[in-house]
């Protein structure tokens, strides 16, 4: 087998044990996920619904990273499975409440829930949904004992209110019409919007769990942030060249929002003073009388500055930086298919449709 071959391999290799612990974890997080949002009254308008978005599916990611963490730093299975299905609840608050933020048609192949039901109902659901996250949490105190419970609850309250503020700043930028924005402002917003939720703390939180909080958590902090940008950066570029079955979410939805990926913030930067005052214009013009000749003349121009290649380089590079990381941070763990899974997430997240 030739080296390229054998590397090719190697990354399918990585990306398939992802998907496998992924589907598997996912699953048994789902199980959790129904135990505590089983329906009561009022059903209708509330507690039918709240299940919805879970049962739509979903790489259940978090989730699964906490509790593959957890059990790569020796806990049992079922230490883990409470916290995950929280953290499972929370990212499907943050969905209903984000799809009404950017007032988008479709999430995971469906119509969002303010679609289906109006803005009222759903922005209700999500708080729903996001209560029930504590739920949950109750549990580890006599799971995990009192104290650790704790950490674990003040963990989640600051993963909360950080991604929070990452979302502020995002739609900061599309109120003020933000155009003169760098690489480095774009990853600061991604590191509280996107990283804190999606890698460091779902880690963060099994790794205490794992070792029953004897762990530095701080120092993996690098190679999770490596990890979490890769997988923002890969999502954006799926938002424009993904396929629509497998990303089920609207193909150039970001464009239409006018939200500031890493592909928009280059073109910005690399556009003429005309270009610039004509994306401006497009950009500052709600999505609801946005013209669709607009949408693909920012595309166009994406393409014509060659965006999206860009784009890809900073998150091969970032992916690149996590396997390194990876490699030496989690050296100190015995080997393990959670071990695995967890050096595998950069490839995986560069190789995701």
């Amino acid at each position: 087998m030739t080296p390229r071959a054998s590397s090719v391999s190697s990354a399918a290799s990585a990306s398939g044990l992802v998907r496998e612990v992924l589907s598997e974890y996912g699953a048994l997080a789902l199980d959790a996920v129904r135990e505590h949002l089983a329906s009561r009254e009022p059903r209708r308008h509330l507690y039918d619904l709240v299940t919805d978005y879970p049962e739509r599916g979903g790489r259940a990611l978090r989730a699964s990273l906490c509790m593959a963490t957890a059990r790569a730093f020796g806990a049992q299975q079922h230490d883990a499975i409470h916290t995950a299905a929280a953290l499972e609840i929370l990212h499907n608050a943050f969905l209903v409440h984000d799809d009404v933020e950017d007032d988008s048609d479709e999430r995971r192949g469906h119509p969002t829930i303010h679609v289906l039901y109006g803005v009222p109902i759903a922005v209700n659901v999500g708080d729903a949904l996001a209560l029930s996250s504590l739920r949950p949490l109750f549990v580890n105190r006599f799971l995990l004992g009192p104290d650790l419970a704790f950490r674990i609850l003040e963990e989640v309250e600051t993963m909360a209110r950080q991604s929070i503020e990452g979302q502020a700043i995002e739609l900061g930028w599309r109120r003020d019409n933000a155009i003169a924005l760098t690489d480095e402002d774009y990853l600061h917003m991604v590191l509280k919007k996107t990283c804190v939720y999606t890698t460091i703390y779902p880690f963060r939180i099994g790794a205490l769990i794992g070792t029953h909080g004897r762990v530095d958590v701080d120092a993996f902090t690098r190679f999770l942030f490596f990890v979490g940008a890769a997988f923002q950066i890969q999502d954006d570029l799926l938002n424009l060249i993904g396929d629509k079955g497998a990303y089920g979410k609207e193909i150039a939805g970001d464009l239409w929002e006018g939200k500031r990926s890493l592909v928009l913030i280059r073109m910005l930067q690399l556009a003429s003073l005309e270009e610039r005052s004509r994306a401006r214009d497009v950009l500052a013009t709600p999505r609801q009388h946005k013209r669709a000749e607009d949408v693909a003349w920012l595309r166009a121009r994406i393409d014509a500055y060659g965006c999206i290649d860009y784009a890809q380089r900073i998150a091969h590079g970032l992916a690149g930086a996590a396997l390194h990381e990876g490699e030496r941070l989690l050296s100190i763990l015995p080997d393990s298919r959670d071990k695995r899974f967890l050096q595998a997430l950069p490839v995986w997240m560069l190789e995701r449709a």
